[in-house]
């Protein structure tokens, strides 16, 4: 990664205008996600649906990646390989989405439940959501990449779950992935500081069991080393204003789902429009 690139407000514009590509797909597949469904069938919607409206999958060929999402079930933290296996009740499965539209990705995350689910993985995927609210609060200007990291580690691990270290958060802007690294891990006081500007992908992936991780052959599908399910929530972030500001938003899937929430509503400098 070359070194930080500061975005103007336009640049910041154009981000959002792709990061909320990305949170109507994810919108549209939550309606699509039931037991019986293939990871494949949920792929080619999203390459449709991405490409109606005027953008790229931002994923499809980067650095090779033969598919439109990452699609990761239960013991799978990240870059799962969309195929022809059909989801089960009780599964949980993180899919990750990226679009590219003039010349800007957008490129965020959510961990969805197939029907009931139990405890322990309903409590999963609600800490490791609201470990993903504690790196955005800290996301203010002069605080440091260590604040977040360390925000969103004492969030999980305090739940007794393991932080992956290996894998990180990122800028996001002209490319998907930019400096600075974003660990979900750090100690506070530490790291480059957070200046208006700066546009981030947080995204804390988090394990019910151990932090380690294992890949499989096909050099992409990450792994928890004990078979333990894992979660992946992500947002898009930029600093406006001495403040965070969410440029991208679960409430596309929240409205499929019928949930109501308000956890977006103090990183919103306006009303997001549906």
């Amino acid at each position: 990664m070359s070194g930080i690139i500061i975005k103007t407000k336009e640049e910041i514009e154009l981000i959002r205008e792709s990061a909320l590509i990305v949170s109507r797909t994810l919108g549209m597949l939550a309606s699509e996600i039931k037991p019986g469904i293939s990871t494949l069938k949920l792929d080619g919607l999203a390459y449709e649906f991405i490409k109606d409206q005027g953008a790229e999958p931002g994923f499809l060929g980067l650095y090779n990646f033969p598919n439109t999402l990452c699609m990761s079930p239960n013991a799978q933290v990240v870059h799962g390989i969309p195929n022809n296996t059909s989801l089960v009740e009780g599964d949980i499965i993180s899919i990750d989405c990226g679009a590219f539209k003039n010349g800007y990705y957008g490129d965020h995350a959510y961990t969805f439940a197939v029907g009931e689910i139990d405890t322990e993985k309903e409590k999963l995927l609600r800490i490791t959501k609201e470990s993903l609210y504690e790196g955005i609060k800290s996301f203010q200007l002069n605080n440091r990449i260590g604040d977040l990291g360390y925000a969103i580690q004492y969030c999980c691990e305090k739940q007794g779950y393991g932080v992956v270290r290996e894998l990180v958060g990122h800028g996001l802007g002209e490319t998907m992935h930019e400096a600075p690294e974003v660990p979900n891990y750090g100690k506070r006081g530490r790291g480059k500081k957070f200046l208006n500007g700066m546009v981030l992908a947080i995204e804390p992936m988090i394990n019910m069991g151990t932090h380690r991780i294992k890949q499989l052959k096909d050099g992409w599908t990450i792994l928890t080393a004990d078979g333990k399910p894992s979660a992946h929530f992500e947002h898009n972030v930029a600093l406006v204003d001495d403040k965070p500001e969410l440029l991208s938003t679960f409430e596309y899937i929240y409205k499929a789902l019928d949930i109501t929430s308000e956890e977006e509503l103090p990183y919103r400098s306006h009303p997001l429009v549906l």
